[in-house]
């Protein structure tokens, strides 16, 4: 998995990429995004293709998974805005509903689903000046 933040604050999530330096801990690398202090939407064009790139977790990755989200939920709470999938095909967008919920008490931000690329760019951007809006009210 890589973590592009080339477009910054706009993120891309590469699941089916290698990292540059394959020493490196994803988890190092989200702390990184997280250290910046700033909001950012995760994106992921790649669709829900359940053959390719599904990766069933160990216990013990997923042991580490959730310590380190409950280690950093209140700052992914407070910078990560969103993660959005692009995914064209109807009925996969709609069978994630419910997970979509669950992803969002687990990691304390929403999963949000699209069928474009241009929706997934609209929703980021009306994401992240909201968060510009809310920083300006002075109440």
């Amino acid at each position: 998995m890589l973590l592009d933040v080339s477009q910054f604050p706009l993120v891309w999530i590469r699941l089916n990429a290698q990292c540059a330096d394959p020493e490196a801990s994803l988890f190092d690398e989200f702390e990184a995004l997280l250290a910046r202090k700033s909001v950012f939407v995760l994106l992921n064009d790649e669709g829900l293709n359940e053959d390719e790139g599904d990766h069933e977790h160990s216990p013990e990755e997923m042991k580490q998974m959730s310590l380190w989200m409950k280690r950093h939920k209140s700052e992914l709470r407070s910078f990560v805005k969103a993660a959005i999938y692009i995914e064209p095909n109807t009925a996969k967008r709609l069978a994630t509903k419910a997970f979509a919920l669950v992803y969002e008490k687990f990691w304390g931000y929403p999963m949000f689903m699209v069928a474009t690329k241009n929706e997934a760019l609209d929703l980021a951007q009306t994401l992240l000046l909201s968060e510009q809006i809310e920083a300006w009210t002075p109440f």
